[in-house]
């Protein structure tokens, strides 16, 4: 991959990399440095993983997605720390052990990877770290609130039997802000060329929902704004949309399944899986409560 010159700040003397450059820093959060290497070892890592194409339209986004990202793990890291989590280099070691096997790569043998895809293996460590550090804080802030109740579990059971009998669509989103909207026809090329629809929402999208994929799950007619659901209607399941413009910024739509009352048989879900939406829905709520709450009161300094 073509190498991020400004970003990293690298220095030449007589064609060769200078032996004592002075550390470049792209980030402070609370005081703790996001150095040009950390954040190009991570650009390097994103390309490795999801394998999306480095061009005009993806850079100043990719670039964007990873910086956020950096900065939300340190965040993380920060307010783990601060409630009395750990984790130790065992629970790391574990966990690149379950990533190797979930990639079918031999054991031991990511760290080989990683180097030769110029991403630093403790760039993957610190990732690990993060994560596992704030699924048991988002757990525990959980279990302090409470499980669902039966009550609960039974009301959100009848509304989805009632909801059963509205026309709907199973859909997914990119949503760029007008400001983020260069290339847009590239984009939908990529996507309608590469069936990772969510990989690329998880990335680039603007909306809430990247963090699912894009995914908006099953939406009754009416819900949507007119533009989005004029299109729908028009596709059929499988089309990605061209870009279409709402408000201040663009929608590109992926229609998965439709769902036709009077036509197809409904599929109730049994109280267990209703308990167990509630559950991811709560934590899910959470973590991004958790989440907004410490990017608004951190101290946060992006260095050019």
């Amino acid at each position: 991959m073509k190498k991020l010159l400004i970003l990293l700040g690298l220095f030449t003397v007589l064609g060769r990399p200078a032996l004592a450059a002075p550390l470049k820093i792209v980030a402070l959060v609370n005081g703790e440095i996001i150095s040009t290497e950390d954040f190009q070892s991570r650009i390097n890592s994103f390309v490795m993983n999801t394998q999306i194409p480095l061009n005009e339209q993806t850079r100043g986004m990719m670039m964007q997605k990873v910086l956020n990202a950096a900065i939300d793990e340190k965040l993380k890291l920060q307010e783990a720390e601060k409630n009395g989590i750990s984790i130790t280099k065992d629970e790391i070691k574990a966990q690149i052990g379950n990533i190797e096997k979930k990639s079918k790569i031999p054991a031991g043998q990511l760290t080989k990877i990683l180097k030769e895809a110029d991403v630093n293996p403790q760039t993957i460590h610190e990732q690990v770290k993060s994560d596992l550090a704030w699924l048991r804080l988002i757990r525990k802030k959980y279990y302090m609130e409470g499980t669902p109740t039966q009550k609960e579990i039974n009301a959100a059971l009848k509304e989805a039997q009632e909801d059963l009998s509205t026309p709907k669509f199973l859909v997914s989103e990119i949503y760029i802000k007008k400001d983020n909207a260069r290339n847009l026809s590239d984009l939908v090329y990529n996507l309608r060329n590469d069936d990772r629809f969510g990989v690329y929402a998880m990335q680039f999208s603007d909306s809430p929902s990247a963090a699912n994929g894009g995914n908006l799950g099953w939406v009754n007619t009416g819900k949507l704004p007119s533009a989005l659901e004029t299109r729908l209607k028009r596709m059929n399941p499988g089309d990605i949309s061209d870009p279409i413009q709402v408000g201040d910024g663009y929608y590109i739509l992926k229609l998965n399944q439709t769902f036709n009352p009077k036509t197809d048989k409904p599929l109730i879900p049994s109280s267990r899986e209703i308990k167990t939406i509630l559950e991811n829905q709560k934590m899910e709520g959470l973590s991004k409560k958790l989440l907004q709450d410490l990017r608004q009161k951190a101290v946060i300094e992006i260095r050019s």
